[in-house]
């Protein structure tokens, strides 16, 4: 189910991305972002190996195939995530008892724009870019960082990664600020869409900012022994 404070019924979609390339677009940024493989597409899927103790592959769905679900479900073991565009409901009958749900999420897409990209009275603003990853950050009086994320760039798209505020510096604004000064880095370097992948309160944060949903999205892993 989609929250009201995320989209209504009427706007549903409005604008968005067609899910099959927002889907692609973040997981290949998201690869980029967190350096990792680029994703292997497979039939209905794109596959990225993660490599990490808790995370070795991960399988982006840009819909629900249920026949490629039950195939991934037989073939895959401790460590696999499954990022499926499709609500809980429809995914939770097709999944075993081995596999753990997580939060609610949502894929997101806009047209990007720029705005006011500099740092915020009380604060400095730190920028930095690594290969096709660029960073952004906010930075207190104090010398702590009070905001940041990252914007991974792909051709023309440009995907969003680990926007965070820190629990003392909330309700600021910042983590919205954080946002205008990457995508105008990414206007720079020639991407003119964005995509994302939300928490429900931060999708929140990004319709408000001009923000579509493109699909709600149903995150599960299954744990290691190690997490078990």
């Amino acid at each position: 189910m989609i929250p009201p404070s995320i989209n209504s019924a009427g706007d549903r979609n409005a604008g968005a991305l067609d899910p099959a390339v927002a889907a692609r677009a973040w997981a290949c940024g998201w690869a980029i972002s967190r350096c990792t493989p680029a994703p292997v597409r497979r039939s209905g899927c794109f596959q990225i190996s993660v490599g990490k103790p808790g995370q070795t592959t991960r399988y982006v769905l840009p819909a629900l195939d249920r026949h490629l679900l039950q195939e991934l479900v037989t073939e895959t073991g401790p460590g696999s995530w499954l990022k499926i565009c499709a609500p809980r409901e429809s995914v939770s009958p097709l999944l075993s008892h081995h596999w753990q749900f997580h939060e609610p999420e949502f894929l997101m897409s806009t047209d990007l724009r720029g705005g006011d990209a500099t740092a915020p009275e009380g604060y400095r603003m730190q920028t930095d870019k690594v290969g096709e990853v660029a960073f952004a950050r906010l930075i207190a009086g104090s010398g702590e960082i009070a905001a940041g994320g990252q914007v991974a760039i792909e051709g023309p798209f440009a995907t969003f990664d680990q926007i965070v505020t820190a629990e003392a510096h909330r309700r600021k604004g910042l983590g919205r600020r954080v946002m205008t000064i990457l995508s105008s880095i990414a206007l720079d370097l020639e991407a003119r869409q964005g995509v994302l992948v939300a928490t429900e309160s931060g999708a929140a944060l990004y319709k408000a900012m001009g923000w579509s949903l493109v699909s709600p999205v149903t995150a599960a892993s299954y744990p290691t022994a190690q997490a078990g």
